[in-house]
């Protein structure tokens, strides 16, 4: 998550690989190691090309005049907001048009301060990636009496009006992770855990496609399904340790997004697990790291474009804008990040 991360189109086979020992610090939350990757050691080069941007979110026509965008980010500490930032921004100038992008910080009365101030400067459109989806409703709601619209990327919002929402197709990611750990990690069955964050939209989607694919292996059982707050990587560190300490018995845990399964990995390291792997959500340029070292628990990411989804989101408010209709959901399809998805040297 985001994802969060709360956070190609081509899917890869996978094989399955051994989960060996992680080795090194012990500290709360610090960066785990992996055998066999030196550290600051270039990656392998990931080959999953980045999909073609949605065909209904492109206007026909420049911008008609330099509009005006408020965007309420979730956070700006994260490697998938920073990027979703980058994408929105280079657009904007792209398009001629001018962006005032700030974070909320995770905090909802900040988040609705903001889309007020941006209601009050008479904003052409907003963009809100929601904090809670059910506590932004009032500010949507505020922005529809103003005649402004309203765009939502990456998280949507529980109610008011919203002209388009931009986001993965995390129903789509979420099956990826489930069918993977189904065909690979636990063919004869076994036990599975969440380490979840329930607030929000996009991982109630991602949560739900994973659990779909669960459902065609009856032998495979999910244990427990814990709330992370904020969905940080520290507190991943203390809700995987209880989690596993609560059922030593766990053979893999799903991190709703990527801070969450690194703090998961931490949190095996200092317990000295070996038995446990782990798949996420987001594909950052860390997890992907792990990844394709093929020694790490951390076995597979479905991986999110939060670049296109900021261009996108862009180009919907300029077609929008315009006088051009755009659809009210607009997908970014997602992909499947395995040790098989890399190319060595």
């Amino acid at each position: 998550m985001q994802s969060t991360s709360w956070r190609n189109s081509v899917v890869l086979s996978a094989v399955l690989v051994t989960v060996v020992a992680l080795t090194g610090c012990t500290n709360k939350g610090a960066q785990p190691t992996v055998a066999g990757l030196a550290p600051g050691a270039k990656p392998a080069a990931l080959q999953l090309p980045e999909p073609a941007e949605p065909a209904v979110a492109i206007p026909s026509a420049p911008a008609k005049k330099d509009y005006r965008i408020g965007v309420s980010l979730l956070t700006q500490d994260d490697p998938f907001y920073i990027a979703l930032k980058q994408g929105m921004v280079k657009e904007a100038a792209a398009e001629h048009v001018t962006l005032l992008p700030l974070s909320a910080d995770k905090d909802l009365n900040k988040q609705i301060n903001q889309v007020q101030n941006f209601i009050a400067q008479k904003m052409d459109a907003i963009v809100v990636c929601p904090v809670d989806s059910a506590g932004i409703i009032s500010a949507v709601q505020a922005a529809n009496s103003a005649g402004i619209p309203v765009f939502t990327a990456d998280i949507a919002s529980d109610g008011g009006k919203v002209t388009s929402h931009i986001a993965s197709d995390n129903v789509a990611g979420g099956k990826l992770v489930g069918e993977y750990v189904v065909k690979h990690l636990l063919q004869n069955g076994g036990k599975v855990a969440i380490l979840d964050l329930k607030t929000v939209t996009s991982v109630q989607d991602r949560v739900r496609g994973f659990k779909e694919a669960l459902a065609a292996a009856p032998n495979i059982k999910i244990v427990a399904d814990e709330d992370v707050p904020n969905a940080t990587r520290e507190n991943a560190v203390d809700k995987a340790t209880n989690l596993l300490t609560a059922n030593p018995d766990v053979n893999v845990i799903f991190g709703i997004n990527d801070p969450v399964a690194l703090g998961t990995l931490s949190a095996l390291q200092q317990m000295n697990k070996t038995n446990v792997a782990v798949v996420g959500f987001d594909a950052t340029p860390e997890a992907q790291n792990y990844i394709s070292s093929g020694t790490s628990p951390l076995k597979a990411d479905a991986i999110q474009f939060p670049d296109l989804i900021g261009k996108t989101t862009v180009d919907a408010i300029v077609k929008d804008l315009n006088g051009q209709p755009v659809p009210p959901k607009i997908p970014i399809p997602t992909g499947l990040v395995t040790v098989n998805s890399f190319k060595k040297g």
